[in-house]
């Protein structure tokens, strides 16, 4: 299997768990309390009142390495509009200093919530990383996007939850 293959593969057993969970457009997004890397928590309800992009990544993925950049560029420009960032690790599928080298190659400056049982990943329903979940500043979810995002597909997502000028 090629690496960008794996990225799909690996996830997959967990997915077919939790396929009915899968966030619905229109829906309230499922509630998460994770550890961060840092040391603190995040969670989903800590985040209310803010449009949110929940990203799904492991450091193993070719997609997400490709797709972070962007993340990172769009959340520093839409930071002030209210924008939050929520980086969730695969940690379970991982070792942490993978995750560290990671997160220091791309001065990742949002938090990054490590999934360690994957009971996240399942609520989620996921199939494949990178997938990325577009939470309105209510909590309901607006965009679901599975695989690499553009720019173009990024700034088409945004749009669904953040304020318009």
């Amino acid at each position: 299997m090629r690496p960008r293959e794996a990225c799909v593969a690996i996830v997959l057993f967990g997915a077919v768990l939790a396929w009915n969970a899968v966030p619905q457009v229109g829906q309230p997004a499922p509630e998460f309390e994770l550890k961060t890397l840092a040391g603190g928590q995040a969670s989903l309800s800590a985040l209310r009142g803010h449009p949110i992009l929940v990203n799904f990544w492991a450091s193993w993925c070719g997609p997400c390495r490709d797709e972070m950049t962007e993340i990172i560029l769009t959340y520093r420009k839409a930071h002030e509009s209210g924008l939050e960032v929520v980086a969730i690790n695969l940690t379970d599928q991982e070792r942490k200093n993978d995750i560290r080298r990671f997160v220091d190659e791309f001065r990742l400056p949002f938090p990054v919530a490590l999934d360690e049982r994957g009971r996240v990943r399942r609520r989620y329903g996921l199939i494949g990383v990178p997938s990325t979940v577009f939470v309105d500043s209510s909590g309901v979810v607006r965009a679901v996007h599975s695989g690499p995002m553009t720019h173009e597909s990024l700034d088409q997502d945004l749009a669904t939850i953040l304020p318009r000028p």
